[in-house]
């Protein structure tokens, strides 16, 4: 019998609903840390990202920042692809590359060599997936706040698990992995 909804042309993929993962990508997550109490200029107070970089120090770990600079803000991605798996966006609400001034893509490049750096020392990460999604065609979770992944890798890790079994091993917890990057990215300085 064909598959009402159309989908039986396609290889035993099944869908996954995650309506819990919908309030961290809106940025209002229950206890993700309360209200900023000042936003940045044109910020969308429904992005996670933009919260993030509300923030004060007090609530960095509750949001998963592991650090700022002037112009951006690296987070502990929530939901990783491996352990290690960091975002670096913009402190700035912008979609575009082209809506960044020159300092800003420079500080965003510095921050991903830093972080590979770091994670490499500390974690012992033998390479990286680096990769930014334009816009939500591309795959963009949050099509509308610039983000970076940086995905450790490590010789015969399991990450091919998630294509062939829908599963991801991960062996720390978010909270210990925040630990160990924040330690580190002190110790660096």
């Amino acid at each position: 019998m064909p598959d009402p909804l159309g989908y039986d042309h396609v290889m035993s993929n099944e869908i996954l609903w995650a309506p819990w993962r919908l309030g961290y990508v809106q940025g209002h997550e229950k206890g993700a840390a309360g209200e900023p109490e000042a936003w940045r200029p044109g910020a969308d107070r429904g992005c996670f990202l933009c919260r993030a970089a509300a923030a004060d120090a007090a609530h960095h770990r509750a949001l998963g920042v592991v650090a700022a600079t002037a112009s951006s803000i690296v987070v502990v991605n929530r939901f990783p692809y491996s352990n290690g798996h960091l975002l670096v966006a913009p402190l700035d609400h912008r979609a575009a590359l082209a809506d960044l001034h020159a300092e800003a893509l420079l500080d965003l490049q510095l921050e991903l060599v830093r972080w590979c750096g770091l994670i490499e020392r500390t974690m012992q990460a033998q390479g990286f997936n680096i990769g930014l999604n334009l816009g939500s065609v591309a795959g963009a979770g949050l099509p509308g706040h610039l983000h970076w992944h940086i995905v450790p890798r490590w010789r015969g890790d399991v990450n091919f698990m998630p294509t062939t079994a829908g599963v991801r091993v991960l062996p720390q917890s978010l909270d210990g992995l925040w630990e160990q990057l924040t330690s580190a990215a002190g110790a660096s300085r």
